[in-house]
């Protein structure tokens, strides 16, 4: 069942709830995010960065994707998440991937607008919805560094800028940043709910990885409609691996090792998933 973004965050921002966008490095994680979205009949966004997408090929990534949703039983989306260039985009589109990011995030508020509506323009010919980013989200993910200024999405800006790109949902910039938090995030809820007031497209959260339940919840309830993880995932992945060969230091098979990786990332979403509220959605 794979499909575009474009009902899931819809129907999301409809019923109240958030559609968890897990960022997958291999097919045991590719394995790991469907188990879980099978298991709570949860909708699922899977997605891929440019690093991740220079390390493989899109066409790789999508292949692996496309055979697990052609499985599942779920409402599955392979997102392009970060989109930093034309040639990413298209090569993303032209792979298959069902839903495309383009972060202009980093360039003037002009230019923003203008490489993302040359993107929705790309991708709605083709009814691909389009995902941009207005302010910027700080922290390093992958090989994207915005730094750690990490200033807000200015609500008066986000309402100008949907008009002008008619892109179909908006990550913004609440508190939240990439990576590994130094201490406890704060997100800032008056700015959200200035942001949500005058923008009526489904809002995006990214840097979730750290942010605590209770902040993801309220995000929710105020209408965030897709959250990211990425971070948390390769942790968690990691920590199965290393679990697993630190118990046998002979292993060489590394579908043993790589079993472990996929229980602990199941593990891992399949809680991100009830706490967004997603179980039984799909």
């Amino acid at each position: 069942m794979l499909v575009t973004t474009k009902e899931l965050l819809l129907d999301a921002q409809r019923s109240k709830y958030a559609v968890g966008a897990f960022n997958v490095e291999n097919m045991e994680m590719v394995i790991a995010v469907i188990r879980s979205a099978e298991n709570t009949k949860s909708p699922v966004i899977m997605q891929t960065t440019p690093g991740t997408v220079k390390y493989a090929g899109a066409d790789m990534y999508f292949a692996n994707i496309k055979a697990a949703a052609e499985r599942a039983s779920v409402p599955v989306a392979c997102h392009l998440d970060h989109g930093n260039s034309l040639a990413i985009v298209v090569q993303a589109f032209r792979a298959g991937y069902t839903s495309i990011m383009i972060d202009g995030s980093k360039l003037s508020f002009a230019d923003n607008i203008a490489i993302t509506k040359s993107v929705t323009e790309i991708c709605h010919a083709s009814n691909i919805p389009v995902e941009a980013e207005l302010g910027r989200v700080g922290g390093k993910e992958d090989n994207l560094d915005n730094g750690d200024d990490n200033p807000y999405t200015d609500p008066d800006e986000a309402s100008e800028f949907v008009e002008k790109t008619e892109c179909d949902s908006l990550a913004v910039a609440v508190g939240t940043a990439h990576g590994v938090y130094k201490g406890t995030p704060q997100i800032n809820f008056d700015v959200l709910d200035k942001i949500r007031k005058v923008v009526d497209i489904p809002l995006v959260l990214h840097g979730t990885s750290g942010v605590p339940d209770e902040q993801v919840i309220r995000c929710v309830s105020m209408g965030m409609c897709k959250v990211n993880y990425a971070t948390d995932l390769r942790i968690a992945y990691t920590y199965g691996v290393k679990k697993y060969i630190k118990e046998n230091p002979g292993v060489f098979d590394p579908k043993k090792y790589g079993s472990y990786g996929i229980d602990e990332v199941t593990r891992y979403v399949t809680e991100r998933m009830r706490v967004l509220g997603s179980c039984g959605r799909a």
